[in-house]
């Protein structure tokens, strides 16, 4: 494979530097060289040292309002610049003592400039509300900042005093300091030692292919994964422990600092999102949880093991001959899966990858997983760990889907609202992955109509049938009921710290066992390593964030649905299908998604996706979703029976 070599009967991740550079991004597009990057490093901070000149006088003019709020912007379109730049030089080996400075220096600067312009909001709040809505109906450049200024108004109850503010703005490095340690821990300093594989080979287990493993046919080999992996995080457990109580901590004690009854009610403020939201989330997938049940009886039917583990839940239950699909061949099927969005949007894509928005492969030291990034006036860069199988394929049409969102924002939008909330930005991704997958299940069904019924046709389609059907349930799984389950353990964490409790690693490790067992029923043995998996899961230095995965999910499904809907109803899923080329009939469902892409912030989540069609601020979209797995698994029963 492309990002390993073998030596001496050992497989080694390859440094940076062996990988050809057009399987790297082009980061030289943000600066050609560190001079360029300290100049603007250097503006940054003498101009948001000087930025104070407005303290005092926000409510003096329309005028002096208006150029406080372009200027702020400047400053912060230039910051974001610098700390993304720096950001992911450090992704691309996180051993390079260089670029953790330039990142470290840049969370300082974030600080500084933060400290410096955290009179803006408290002077803008003590101002008379009739006297700020008086100068946007006076000057007409405000009319840009107008929703902006209406939802800082909507939060006046929650921005402390001047001083307060600048105090904790201050303090915003060491604030997110529980973040940082836990990225080095993880991603830096953390081994998980060598393993056989199935060929018998030691292999080193990393981050980046510790999935693989746990998707290999030789169940020793996803049991020696499993236990090692978990091993090294129980070797550590408190100081994780230690690290993950106090980055709840510091949420409790800044939603108390901010007056709101709770961390989840604080985070969830920012978007205009009730509570109710996250709640019925958490309601609605446990009502869904016999249909889960069953999918894990059907697993263990089908792997035909007396004892379902935890090793023995992401292994394909269809196997396949799975050739290698190089990076090239997966660009070619995200085009043609995604080709219902339309020639414009296919040609954006392919314009992007041509430009260099993608790093592709995994090296030493490279930042796990895979984001979309980027700054305002940057590419929507995406960092992958690409491994050459066919979920590979769905990670790159995944963050794909972010920067295509990014692109049509930023192509859009002023930078105020070119950026977007994580609730709305999983179903730009989701929607793209639910597209590919209706696009190849629906080929594979042409195939059986095709094909004579007993041939070899069509028993390989038959075949790829039930592997795409298991590997959307799969989807399902992992992302509207995983995602769930972690945003539940977070409220549970959160609620505890909130009680005065203090979150050890006992605690931890007894409340993440207690909703392993929920989610996954009587048919799974829940392992003991299995108690330890919250301890490895980044997301929880961001809390209340996984939650939108969930329900990004659900939007996505009922957005895909309408897309697909009326393709069909046009015949454009068909010619698709025949051709692998774009499709642009007149579709009312992608334009209206199309333009919901360009929104960016600029309203509150829950309204943009009406645009889209749909309303979460129902219950709707979560029991449709439910719905749909429960008949995905009812499908796949009746399909492997026969």
């Amino acid at each position: 494979r492309q990002f390993m070599c073998k030596e001496n009967n050992l497989k080694k991740l390859r440094e940076r530097s062996e990988i050809e550079n057009k399987y790297k991004w082009n980061i030289e597009a943000m600066y050609a060289d560190s001079e360029a990057w300290e100049k603007d490093f250097t503006d940054c901070l003498s101009a948001g040292g000087a930025y104070s000149r407005y303290a005092g006088h926000l409510g003096d003019s329309a005028d002096t309002l208006l150029n406080a709020l372009r200027t702020k912007d400047e400053i912060w379109q230039k910051l974001e610049r610098v700390y993304v730049y720096a950001r992911m030089k450090k992704d691309e080996d996180n051993r390079v003592s260089k670029y953790q400075a330039m990142n470290d220096r840049c969370n300082a600067l974030i600080a500084k400039v933060s400290s410096a312009m955290s009179f803006f909001t408290p002077e803008l709040l003590s101002v008379p509300e009739d006297k700020i809505l008086g100068f946007i109906a006076e000057n007409d450049g405000l009319k840009v900042y107008e929703f902006l200024i209406k939802d800082t108004l909507r939060l006046k109850a929650h921005v402390l005093s001047e001083a307060e503010e600048s105090l904790l703005a201050q303090v915003g490095e060491v604030l997110s300091a529980t973040n940082d340690i836990f990225t080095m821990l993880n991603n830096a300093d953390m081994k998980f030692g060598e393993i056989k594989d199935a060929d018998g080979d030691m292999v080193e287990l990393t981050q980046g292919n510790y999935i693989s493993f746990m998707e290999s046919y030789d169940r020793n080999v996803r049991r020696n994964a499993f236990t090692a992996k978990y091993k090294a995080y129980m070797d550590l457990i408190n100081t994780i422990a230690t690290t993950y109580n106090y980055n709840t901590k510091t949420d409790a004690v800044s939603a108390r600092i901010r007056k709101y009854p709770s961390s989840l009610e604080a985070a969830l403020s920012g978007d205009d999102i009730p509570k109710s939201v996250y709640t019925n989330l958490i309601t609605a997938v446990h009502e869904g949880l016999p249909a889960m049940y069953k999918y894990m009886e059907i697993r263990k039917r089908l792997l035909g093991v007396d004892e379902l583990h935890m090793y023995d839940v992401y292994v394909p239950l269809i196997e396949i001959e799975e050739k290698p699909v190089s990076y090239e061949e997966a660009v070619e099927i995200m085009k043609e899966g995604l080709s219902v969005l339309g020639s414009e949007y296919i040609e954006r894509l392919s314009r992007g990858i041509a430009a260099g928005w993608v790093d592709v492969f995994e090296n030493k030291g490279k930042t796990s997983g895979a984001y979309s990034f980027g700054s305002y006036d940057s590419f929507p860069y995406v960092l992958l760990n690409f491994s050459g199988k066919l979920k590979d394929v769905f990670t790159i049409v995944h963050e794909m889907g972010h920067s295509m969102h990014s692109s049509y924002t930023r192509e859009t939008q002023p930078f105020v609202y070119g950026g977007h909330s994580i609730f709305t930005a999983e179903v730009a991704s989701t929607v793209n992955e639910a597209l590919l997958m209706k696009y190849l299940i629906k080929k594979e069904e042409n195939r059986l109509k095709s094909a004579k019924k007993g041939s070899k046709e069509y028993e390989d389609a038959l075949n790829m049938k039930k592997y795409l059907l298991n590997m959307h349930i799969e989807e399902f799984r992992t992302t509207l009921f995983r995602q769930t389950m972690f945003a539940e353990f977070e409220m549970l964490t959160h609620e505890a710290v909130e009680r005065g409790e203090v979150l050890t690693a006992e605690w931890l490790c007894e409340k993440y066992a207690e909703l392993n067992r929920l989610y996954f029923g009587d048919n799974v043995v829940c392992d003991p390593e299995i108690a330890y998996e919250w301890a490895r899961i980044p997301h929880f230095y961001r809390s209340f964030y996984v939650y939108k995965y969930a329900t990004g999910y659900s939007a996505a499904t009922a957005i895909s649905d309408l897309i697909i809907k009326d393709a069909e109803n046009k015949g454009d899923i068909d010619c698709a299908l025949e051709t692998g080329s774009s499709v642009d009939a007149p579709n009312s469902a992608r334009d209206a998604y199309k333009k919901f892409l360009t929104t960016g912030e600029s309203d509150h989540p829950i309204e943009l996706l009406k645009i889209a069609g749909v309303d979460m601020g129902t219950e709707a979209p979560v029991k449709n979703a439910m719905q749909v797995f429960a008949e995905l698994v009812d499908e796949f029963d009746r399909i492997t029976r026969e």
